[in-house]
C-alpha cells in the first residue's frame, strides 16, 4: 500500500495501536502513539495526534488521558468486555467438554484480541486446555449452526449418533442408520451440549448430546411434535433427568439431613416443594427420571439421604445396591 494512502488509515491505525498496546497500567504518551504509528510507515506529528484523539473521542470511543509527573499518556479506557468477564470466557471454554482441545484454543485466542496485549498475557496464564477431558468431534461448529438452522426454519434433520467402541474410536450407532428427529432446542448439562428432540417413531421427547451428532443433514418436512413441545420446560426436564440419562418418570419424596440443603437447593431448584420432618430431617417431593444415574447420586450421599415414597422406587434401589454389592462379595 503506497504512502499516502496508509495516511489516510491513521485514525483506524491509532485505534488499533490503542486497543493492543494501552490499559490502565499501560499508558501511551504522544510520542510513543507517533513511534507506534511510524511502525506501520504512517507520519504523525504531536499536534495532530492531540486533534485525532479529539476526533475519536467525539466519535464515541472512551479514550482517557492520565497525567502523571512520571509519564502518563493515553489509553483505551471503554472495552466490550473487562478483563474479569474475559476470564471468565476463557474459564467457560475451557471447561466446556462439547469443544475440542483444537476450538477451545481457536475461541482463547479470539477472546484475547478483547483485551490488550498486557491484559491477554494474564488471560494466556489461566489456559490449561490440554490435559481437559474433550471431545473429539471437530464438526461441533457446524453441528450447532445446522441445527439452529433447522429450528428457524421449522425443518426436520437426520444424523448419525456416534459412541466410543473399545479402540477408543467414534463409531456410528445402529450400523450408521441416521436418526430422524424435529428439533427444537438445545440446552447444556454437566458440561455437555444437548439437542432436545421430537422422535416421531416413538412420538416422544428424546435428547442427543451434540458432540456425538454427525453427517448432519436438513430436510425439507415441517417438524413434528408440536402439541409436546407446547406444555415442554426445558429447565424442569433437564433438572429431573439425572446426567441426562432417561428413565421412567416418577414423583418421589426423598428424606435427608438438614445439613443437606445445600445439595438438594443445587439439584431441584428453589421451587422445589421442601417439608420440615423433625429438628434433624426434612423432605421434598420432585419428579425424576429414575434411572441407575439417579440411583448414583443417591448412594453418593449415603445414609443422609432416603426414598420414602413411592415404595415401588424404594424397592427397585434396594435392587440396584444389591446388585452392585452382589459383584464384591
Amino acid at each position: 500500500m503506497a504512502r499516502s494512502a496508509k495516511q489516510k488509515l491513521k485514525l483506524l491505525y491509532l485505534v488499533k495501536i490503542l486497543t493492543e498496546q494501552s490499559d490502565e497500567e499501560h499508558c501511551l504518551s504522544a510520542q510513543a502513539l507517533i513511534d507506534a504509528l511510524a511502525a506501520y510507515d504512517i507520519k504523525a506529528e504531536r499536534k495532530s495526534i492531540y486533534d485525532d484523539i479529539a476526533q475519536l473521542i467525539d466519535f464515541g470511543y472512551d479514550i482517557v488521558l492520565l497525567k502523571s509527573k512520571t509519564g502518563g499518556g493515553y489509553y483505551l479506557a471503554g472495552r466490550d468486555f473487562e478483563l474479569a468477564e474475559l476470564k471468565l470466557l476463557v474459564e467457560t471454554v475451557q471447561a466446556s467438554r462439547f469443544l475440542t482441545v483444537n476450538k477451545s484454543r481457536e475461541l482463547i485466542s479470539k477472546i484475547e484480541k478483547l483485551a490488550s496485549k498486557a491484559e491477554a498475557g494474564q488471560l494466556q496464564r489461566q489456559v490449561y486446555v490440554a490435559n481437559r477431558i474433550k471431545t473429539a468431534n471437530e464438526s461441533i461448529y457446524y453441528v450447532v449452526d445446522d441445527i439452529h438452522r433447522a429450528i428457524q426454519n421449522n425443518k426436520q434433520i437426520s444424523f448419525q449418533y456416534l459412541e466410543w467402541n473399545l479402540n477408543k474410536e467414534l463409531a456410528p450407532r445402529r450400523g450408521g442408520n441416521p436418526y430422524l428427529v424435529s428439533p427444537w432446542a438445545l440446552t447444556c448439562k454437566d458440561e455437555y451440549y444437548y439437542l432436545i428432540a421430537h422422535d416421531s417413531e416413538e412420538d416422544k421427547i428424546k435428547h442427543f448430546r451434540v458432540d456425538k451428532m454427525a453427517k448432519i443433514k436438513i430436510l425439507e418436512e415441517k417438524r413434528e411434535g408440536v402439541e409436546l413441545f407446547e406444555r415442554f420446560d426445558i429447565a424442569d426436564y433437564a433438572n429431573k433427568t439425572f446426567g441426562m440419562y432417561g428413565g421412567k418418570e416418577e414423583t418421589v419424596t426423598l428424606l435427608f439431613v438438614n445439613s443437606l440443603i445445600g445439595v438438594v437447593m443445587d439439584r431441584f431448584g428453589k421451587e422445589a416443594s421442601i417439608r420440615v420432618r423433625d429438628e434433624a430431617h426434612f423432605s421434598v417431593r420432585v419428579k425424576v427420571a429414575v434411572s441407575g444415574q439417579f440411583f448414583g447420586w443417591l448412594t453418593g450421599l449415603g445414609a443422609e439421604a432416603k426414598i420414602i415414597a413411592p415404595e415401588s422406587v424404594a424397592d427397585a434401589y434396594q435392587r440396584h445396591l444389591r446388585e452392585t454389592l452382589a459383584q464384591y462379595e
